[in-house]
């Protein structure tokens, strides 16, 4: 017989230390602005970014795979390097920074794109949620807000 309790608590989930979250090693808040942004907003920004692309791929260079990546390449370099953010970052209120707030600079634009082009680097990520590429150019994606 399955004990009531044990079932309960293995359907919460692990055990949540609330003493800790993603950022709070960085200095970053638990939630607000500054606080590091989570999965389903990065995804959403990502699929708002790759449509984007795919768009004017298929618009202006016939839409082939390579043609998409080299659009979105372009994006992400050009605004993540000057904005600190894509089309899709905005969407969902985030931002690429360094690690003490400031800007993320055309340096990191660069260095972060190619590492996110190769998908793994982006898959194997920290307890603050970086993965390799923001870890190379120390950077974090977080939550900022847009006068709204």
């Amino acid at each position: 017989m399955v004990d009531r309790r044990s079932l309960g608590s293995w359907l919460e989930g692990p055990p949540s230390d609330e003493s800790n979250w993603p950022g709070r090693r960085l200095g970053r808040p638990r939630t607000g602005p500054g606080s590091i942004a989570r999965v389903g907003p990065r995804l959403g920004a990502l699929v708002i970014d790759w449509a984007v692309a795919s768009l004017i791929a298929y618009a202006f260079f016939g839409g082939t795979g390579n043609s998409i990546l080299l659009v979105f390449a372009a994006e992400q370099i050009l605004l993540v390097g000057l904005l600190g953010y894509s089309i899709g970052h905005r969407v969902f209120s985030l931002q690429v920074q360094k690690l003490d707030g400031g800007a993320a600079g055309p340096l990191a634009g660069v260095v972060r794109t190619v590492l996110l082009c190769l998908v793994i680097p982006a898959l194997i990520f920290d307890a603050d949620q970086r993965g390799l590429h923001d870890r190379a150019m120390k950077t974090v994606l977080v939550k900022v807000k847009h006068g709204r």
